[in-house]
């Protein structure tokens, strides 16, 4: 019987406490979580040094949304992302930030229209964004339209990267 009790405290401390190395060390991930104080996304840290180390943080949880040639629709497999970037907008991590919506285009079309793509494509995300509750007030919209391509190379695929949104947050 007294096995059994003994066994029986050891698995329940075990559970309750849980086992936050892997081999030893610590990963990112884990500490991330503590950071927290909570399971789920990582971006509800909230013990950050400066406000640079907090726009870092944020920007490198925060994915950019493609689009399809000449659209400016979300597509139904950005719709996961959008969503990931409002609960990342959402979170205490962000919560002092604003945050910079950049539309950008292919090369393709005159410079006044990839300007005007760029924007509406910037809009598309931020209604989609304030609709899962990012404030409004605390976005900035902007196109790039053609003029900060990611990729250079005269390829389909390279041409399909350089059509998205990004984000830049500010202090």
């Amino acid at each position: 019987m007294k096995k059994f009790l003994v066994l029986g405290s050891l698995a329940a401390a075990l559970l309750v406490t849980g086992c936050s190395q892997v081999g030893g060390v610590n990963s990112g991930a884990d500490a991330n979580l503590r950071n927290a104080g909570q399971q789920g996304h990582p971006g509800l840290r909230d013990n950050f040094v400066s406000v640079e180390e907090r726009i870092e943080y944020v920007d490198s949880y925060l994915q950019s949304v493609f689009f399809d040639f000449d659209r400016f629709v979300i597509r139904a497999d950005m719709q996961s992302v959008v969503d990931s970037d409002a609960e990342m907008l959402t979170s205490v991590s962000a919560a002092p930030l604003s945050v910079r919506i950049e539309g950008n285009t292919d090369e393709w079309g005159t410079d006044e229209y990839n300007y005007a793509l760029g924007l509406k494509r910037a809009v598309a995300v931020k209604e989609a964004l304030i609709a899962k509750g990012v404030d409004s007030a605390k976005t900035v919209l902007v196109s790039y339209g053609e003029s900060k391509p990611t990729c250079t190379a005269k390829t389909r695929e390279c041409w399909a990267e350089n059509r998205k949104v990004t984000f830049k947050m500010l202090p």
